[in-house]
């Protein structure tokens, strides 16, 4: 066995230990949550679904490593990542602008609710921006992953003509991501759809997560690691 297969499968064993104690931590909050509180979880896996969306968040992150790159590489990345991240939590109504609030309306306030769904919002006489801890990191993990497919696309050959849109493997989970935010953003949609937003949403989440990082076609996937 090489080296680098040794390293790679204690990096691998580190992962699924770190994902392991998340786990057993947000069972246990949950727990701590349920007894310390009236609440009644009439529906368990609301309760779950914010921590499927870190675990799988935090398992792409921890195995995904960007490759080496120009610093203008990196600009561009990032510059294209921020800005998918804002217009990603544009359309899910975590920020916007205000026009005409109500005084009683301004200032920053704070929602309770199960772990993950908490939500902090701040409104000004011009915007407002409201954090719902589980989405928001959910948000920025899908840009993470985005600034590395800038940073791949960019490095291989077979797309670097054709740019970051033209490859299939990049551009569905932008298209679905941003489903994610319309279905959480409380969209105008059925009924019918709208009682399963939140199990959508989630769903569209795992699996733009799971595109971004496998990513076909570049020859390996996106969290391969890069020495």
């Amino acid at each position: 066995m090489s080296v680098r297969s040794t390293l790679d499968g204690l990096a691998g064993r580190r992962d699924v230990q770190l994902l392991g104690l998340a786990i057993a931590a947000e069972l246990l909050l949950l727990a701590v949550y349920v007894a310390a509180t009236p609440a009644e979880l009439t529906r368990p896996r609301y309760a779950l679904y914010p921590f499927v969306w870190i675990n799988v968040g935090l398992w792409a992150v921890l195995r995904t490593v960007p490759p080496r790159a120009t610093p203008g590489r990196r600009l561009v990345a990032g510059l294209v990542a921020g800005l998918y991240l804002l217009v990603l939590c544009w359309l899910a109504g975590l920020v916007g602008f205000v026009a005409g609030a109500p005084t009683d309306l301004l200032g920053i306030s704070i929602g309770y609710g199960s772990p993950g769904w908490e939500r902090i919002r701040l409104v000004t006489s011009a915007v407002y921006v409201v954090v719902v801890p589980y989405r928001v990191i959910g948000y920025l993990v899908l840009a993470y992953l985005v600034y590395v497919t800038v940073l791949d696309t960019a490095a291989a050959a077979v797309s670097g003509a054709l740019g970051f849109v033209s490859c299939l493997s990049c551009s569905f989970p932008i298209l679905a991501s941003l489903a994610a935010g319309v279905f959480g953003g409380g969209a105008a949609i059925t009924g019918a759809l709208y009682a399963y937003s939140v199990d959508i949403s989630t769903a569209v989440f795992v699996v733009a997560v799971a595109l971004l990082y496998y990513r076909p076609g570049f020859g390996r996937a996106a969290g391969q690691r890069i020495e």
